[in-house]
């Protein structure tokens, strides 16, 4: 089950869209300009979260909101960031010593 949780979240869309909704709940027209993608392909990537119960929606006339499903997702995507930030500036320290060393 968690194997199908972090598939579920290894989509460069649908990591956007869920950092997107971590600030704040978006309508999917607003959604569309901030991802970069065609509208077809965005709303794919919405339905597999919603499959996945990470998104909840509210209609509001002909427009669909959405919001993180839990809040506990946000607090995920913030630790994988500090995570990453922290291989990066390690790989740059290792950059960096190798371009220091004498040849």
């Amino acid at each position: 089950m968690k194997a199908e949780f972090f598939k579920t979240l290894g989509h460069p869309v649908r990591i956007r869209v869920l950092e997107l909704l971590s600030i704040r709940e978006h309508a999917v027209a607003e959604l569309i300009p901030e991802v970069g993608v065609e509208p077809a392909a965005l709303s794919q990537q919405l339905a597999v979260l919603r499959k996945a119960n990470l998104v909840i929606t509210r209609r509001e006339g002909a427009t669909v909101h959405y919001r993180l499903a839990s809040g506990d997702l946000a607090e995920l995507l913030r630790v994988a960031r500090g995570i990453l930030t922290g291989v990066l500036q390690g790989q740059a320290e290792l950059l960096a010593g190798l371009r220091a060393a004498p040849q």
